[in-house]
């Protein structure tokens, strides 16, 4: 996943890449950032583990977001936020392979992203609490 951050989260904000925060503790999100092809589609992606950030939570915490329950998209000076970040990492990943192009199917339209990213969330907690991770 790359070395340490030591940047604050307005240096992630500002990046000239994509930054994608995300529970690493999460099977889910592990498989989801993993499945996306973003690098081939648009270069520069830096995957923030909020488990091992704790400024960066706090700084998304601060801004109102909560890592527990929403992941984050940085892109352009712009947040992108739970299924709307789904949404935008869709239409931006690769679409070769046929795990990519089912999340494409499922996520590349923001109404079928609110429709499913809600239930994503549940399974995620209740995954978390099966396995005895802890929240953010």
């Amino acid at each position: 996943m790359g070395p340490e951050l030591v940047v604050s989260f307005d240096q992630l904000l500002e990046s000239d890449g994509i930054v994608v925060i995300y529970d690493g503790e999460c099977p889910f999100c592990q498989g989801y950032v993993r499945l996306l092809r973003l690098r081939e589609a648009v270069g520069k992606v830096e995957l923030v583990d909020a488990r091992k950030h704790s400024d960066v939570v706090a700084a998304a915490s601060s801004r109102g977001f909560d890592l527990n329950r929403t992941m984050l998209v940085l892109h352009r000076k712009t947040i992108h936020v739970g299924s709307d970040a789904m949404t935008y990492l869709s239409l931006l990943s690769s679409k070769s392979g046929v795990l990519n192009r089912a999340v494409a199917f499922l996520f590349s339209n923001k109404r079928t992203s609110r429709l499913f990213y809600p239930a994503f969330r549940l399974a995620r907690g209740v995954v978390l609490r099966l396995l005895g991770r802890k929240p953010l």
